[in-house]
């Protein structure tokens, strides 16, 4: 286990930790969440023995391996497929060994080294790297390729990629979803859960926390406070506690009625049944966290535009592209104020070719591209960042842009982004990627517009200032189009999908669970297909026998699994529902019963989130279950 006593962490001036404590068990998966500059990334620098506490003990198994995500790329001439099989130094040492025995035709060294290939998975290493990889998003021709052919972002993936081809018993990520798309979180999120050793996480993506981790460490005021279940949970326990002070209660109660406006209003405009259930629970559910952030330093709104056209924009038959490569085709698109759309669409499909069509960044290739007179455009993309002057203040950058204003109007704008005194007035050029996204978000929000094209807004932003942006979007009175592999914000933000895929653009009527279903049948469909023989049609009717045989043996355990699920889920719903009733009597909110109340709600939080579990499992089972069924009768 990890056992962290009396633990004092310091770096310079500033101390992260004082008597701190925690003990996680093996195979925990762990969360570590907290405001920037609270000590994460340094607890995982202690985890991995390259900093030494500054008091009291940091014990780990002496035997446990340790992989992390590293932060650099230094063998830029690797093929992307070496580099990310590098992460198995034990495989890679026993490579060289064999390679150095076969060289000195020591045939005792070869068998005994092909022993210990055997024992490590060598074999079947390359495939595991490749299958990697590919999860990723890198197509084949991309793993041939050298490390250093790759932008920053995708040799991050890399990186990811080589930490989870090391075998450990514990797993270090920090932010490994910052670079990556949605289709790449769905799967890591998958590969997460199936890992057997101890994770710590640190991540700002709630539904991504949420589907992987079944604990939460809070870095606050130099202590580490665990908490059982997931982001959601960890969040309804803190609102519990915050509650009880005055001016939480009272700051929270300003924020239920400004969640409460919008889902009325949300309510009133939405069209689709399943989609508008998706996002009301979504809404219902942020109306009950919110007051969980009641110490965020961020409180901003996008000032609202002087004039409106409607529509906005119109795009008509639009051909979208670069040069002579046409990505999208027949595109009809047209955006009107109160629109409300994410955009879906696998990896490299033209979401991005699409949101820069419409900013202007590109011209179309064809088509009719109808602009409204009062436009304006509020664009956020990640390229946006590298253009800020790098020698400007946050204050100067908006002075730029707003000369005759008064600067304390401008301090007192730009402190709602978390910049204040001091702070405005460094230069930009030793931000870090984060407080960049949030100065240009603050430009954007600064200049009015009434149509914000948001192209992966969230990458390098906290938690905190997620949930403010958030909470911005739905004040925000013009459209929205939004790119994001942040689930969250898309639940919480949109009410109509468009799907990017196959070169075209269309409505998407479904939700983020069927998007993910959609997803698994797509990558189904690209797989290379098999050219059969002439004679193929010629009917093996004893291999559809032997076929429908193997089928039906698989059927028996699934139902019989299917079955348990739907038991066990019932099972949790009583408990549910005896506990409900348990936290409606009035006489439990006594100061008295603090304690129980406190218990009670723990419960509460962990059986919510086993009710989500089941019912996701169940609906799987039952989907491969009809799935092997149809099977089933194409044999017969």
């Amino acid at each position: 286990m990890i056992r962290l006593q009396n633990l004092t962490l310091q770096r310079g001036p500033q101390r992260l930790l004082d008597g701190a404590e925690l003990t996680l068990h093996p195979g925990q998966k762990v969360g570590l969440v907290g405001a920037n500059g609270a000590g994460k990334s340094s607890l995982f620098a202690l985890l991995r023995g390259e900093l030494h506490a500054d008091g009291g003990d940091c014990q780990l198994p002496p035997d446990w391996r340790v992989a992390h995500m590293r932060q650099e790329v230094d063998t830029l001439e690797r093929r992307a497929v070496d580099y990310v099989l590098d992460g198995d130094q034990h495989l890679r040492r026993i490579q060289r060994e064999l390679a150095a025995a076969e060289a000195g035709h020591d045939g005792a060294a070869i068998a005994h080294l092909h022993h210990e290939l055997d024992a490590a998975d060598g074999y079947s290493a390359d495939a595991r790297a490749r299958k990697l990889l590919a999860g990723l998003g890198f197509l084949p021709a991309q793993m041939e390729q050298a490390v250093g052919d790759f932008s920053g972002g995708w040799r991050m993936r890399l990186n990811l990629a080589q930490a989870l081809m090391c075998p450990s018993e514990l797993l270090l990520l920090d932010e490994p979803t910052n670079h990556l798309d949605l289709d790449a979180i769905l799967w890591l999120e998958s590969w997460l859960k199936g890992y057997p050793g101890t994770l710590l996480l640190i991540s700002h993506d709630r539904d991504f926390l949420d589907a992987v981790v079944d604990h939460v460490v809070h870095l606050e005021q130099q202590k580490l406070n665990l908490y059982r279940g997931g982001y959601s949970a960890f969040e309804r326990t803190r609102v519990e506690r915050l509650a009880q002070q005055q001016q939480a209660y009272e700051k929270q109660q300003a924020q239920r009625a400004h969640m409460e406006d919008f889902i009325r209003r949300f309510k009133a405009k939405a069209s689709k049944a399943r989609q508008a259930q998706s996002r009301i629970k979504a809404l219902e559910r942020l109306e009950e966290l919110a007051p969980a952030h009641i110490d965020s330093p961020f409180d901003f709104v996008f000032r609202e535009a002087d004039k409106v056209s409607s529509p906005l924009l119109d795009l008509a038959e639009g051909r979208l592209g670069y040069g002579d490569k046409i990505v999208l085709d027949k595109v009809k698109l047209q955006l009107v104020p109160g629109a409300r759309i994410g955009l879906l669409g696998p990896n490299g499909a033209g979401k991005s070719t699409l949101i820069k069509t419409l900013a202007g960044e590109l011209e179309p290739l064809g088509g009719r591209l109808t602009r409204g007179e009062n436009l304006a455009v509020g664009y956020f993309a990640q390229h946006q960042l590298d253009s800020l002057d790098p020698k400007a203040s946050p204050l100067l950058h908006l002075q730029r842009i707003a000369p005759g204003e008064r600067e304390q109007v401008l301090r007192d704008f730009l402190g709602g982004f978390d910049f204040r005194g001091p702070r405005c007035d460094e230069p930009v050029l030793n931000f870090s990627g984060g407080e960049k996204a949030r100065l240009a978000l603050a430009l954007i929000a600064w200049q009015k517009p009434n149509l914000l094209l948001l192209d992966e807004p969230t990458n390098h932003l906290d938690l905190e200032m997620r949930l403010a942006l958030t909470m911005a979007l739905q004040d925000f009175e013009g459209a929205v189009l939004v790119v994001s592999h942040d689930r969250h914000l898309l639940k919480s933000t949109t009410d109509e999908f468009l799907l990017v895929a196959d070169g075209r653009v269309q409505t998407f009527d479904g939700d983020l669970e069927d998007y993910s279903r959609w997803l698994v049948d797509y990558r189904a469909r690209q797989q290379p297909v098999v050219e059969t023989a002439p004679n193929a049609d010629k009917t093996d009717k004893r291999a559809q026998r032997q076929a429908a045989a193997v089928l039906r043996q698989q059927l028996a355990p699934l139902k019989r699994q299917a079955d348990k699920l739907e038991k066990d889920l019932g099972g949790v719903h009583e408990k549910l529902a005896a506990l409900e009733a348990r936290l409606g009597d009035s006489a439990l909110y006594e100061a008295a019963r603090k304690d129980e109340l406190r218990s009670l709600l723990a419960e509460q939080a962990t059986l919510k989130q086993r009710e989500g579990e089941l019912e996701e499992a169940w609906l799987l089972a039952l989907e491969q279950l009809e799935a092997l069924e149809a099977e089933l009768g194409g044999t017969a």
